[in-house]
């Protein structure tokens, strides 16, 4: 299909440089080259994030992040406009130097060697669009690690860009298991930057890197997501477990523990402290497990064994009168 321009509304026009409809057509969001153009008709005045925002629709904080994309790709000149940049999260912290005074002594001092840094802070960069459009030219993985992640994720950003090259390059992640992650991250709705960036560190930190470690991973995950939903939804939770109480779940989950055996041990706790309590629901788990009982059948007819004997055993000295009580209560027979 052959398109012709409709030369009769032309009037006062501006222009655009070459290198945008060359370079940054593919790269460039929606937003961004709204934004540019919004900027370049505007030639010659200052011209505020919310300004920008008004007239074409992208939010204060995207407008502001454009206009820097456009400053680093070397389009605009800093006195264009007055937006607060944001800061990327791919910006390192700066190093802070003390010189210290010349030792008095003759002989050369051996130099000392500074700690590096861990290997995702050491080589961690914030790239400029031209060179972000560079790594996307030379690189296939890369071109196609944005072209997978654009369809999962829509328009990426620059802080995202970054991010991507910054798995791929430096932390040396495949590109098949970044995808895997990221398609992860959007299928439990969190793909905040910095959430991305702490997975991203973890997989590389255990070497999670090739396909199946990788799939292998994201259903463990998963399955522990699913059983802590469970968990929560049958202690009545309103609010996501603590960090302990997750290490308790997971153990639970780990060593086997059917929902209807976690159930009962719940009950019993209510019956017997009436409060939530993960450690005497543990206490209770292990005792059960302990004495041989694997099911709430088991653990009933013990109990209804344990009546009829009527065994009135004390708990020991020097032992913890929680699981002791509850000991008694079933008593190991």
């Amino acid at each position: 299909m052959e398109f012709k321009v409709n030369s009769g509304i032309w009037g006062s026009m501006f222009g655009v440089p070459d290198i945008v409809a060359d370079n940054f057509l593919k790269l460039a969001s929606g937003e961004q080259i709204k934004v540019l153009l919004y900027i370049l008709r505007n030639s010659g005045k200052m011209c505020s994030a919310e300004e920008i925002s008004v007239n074409t629709g992208v939010p204060v904080q995207q407008a502001a992040e454009a206009v820097m994309f456009w400053q680093q790709a070397n389009i605009l000149a800093p006195q264009n406009i007055s937006v607060t940049q944001p800061q990327s999260i791919m910006t390192p912290p700066p190093i802070q130097q003390i010189s210290a005074p010349a030792p008095q002594q003759t002989a050369a001092p051996e130099p000392v060697k500074a700690a590096e840094p861990p290997k995702q802070e050491r080589r961690r960069q914030n790239l400029n669009p031209t060179e972000i459009a560079d790594i996307m030219r030379d690189s296939v993985d890369i071109a196609e690690l944005f072209k997978v992640a654009e369809s999962m994720m829509g328009s990426l950003n620059h802080t995202y860009q970054n991010l991507l090259i910054w798995m791929h390059e430096y932390l040396g992640l495949k590109k098949e298991v970044i995808i895997v992650l990221i398609s992860h991250c959007k299928s439990i709705d969190k793909t905040n930057p910095s959430y991305i960036e702490k997975v991203a560190a973890d997989w590389a930190e255990n070497e999670i890197n090739d396909l199946n470690r990788a799939q292998t991973e994201v259903q463990r995950i998963t399955v522990s997501h699913d059983f802590t939903g469970r968990i929560m939804k049958m202690f009545e939770m309103t609010r996501r477990p603590t960090g302990k109480q997750s290490e308790f779940i997971e153990q639970w989950r780990t060593d086997g523990y059917s929902d209807e055996l976690i159930h009962f041990a719940y009950e019993k706790t209510i019956e017997q402290i009436n409060k939530l309590s993960f450690d005497y629901i543990n206490k209770i788990l292990i005792s059960w497990r302990d004495s041989g009982f694997t099911t709430v059948q088991n653990v009933r007819d013990a109990e209804s064994d344990y009546k009829k004997r009527k065994n009135t055993a004390s708990p020991k000295a020097g032992t913890d009168p929680d699981i002791e009580k509850y000991k008694v209560l079933i008593n190991k027979f």
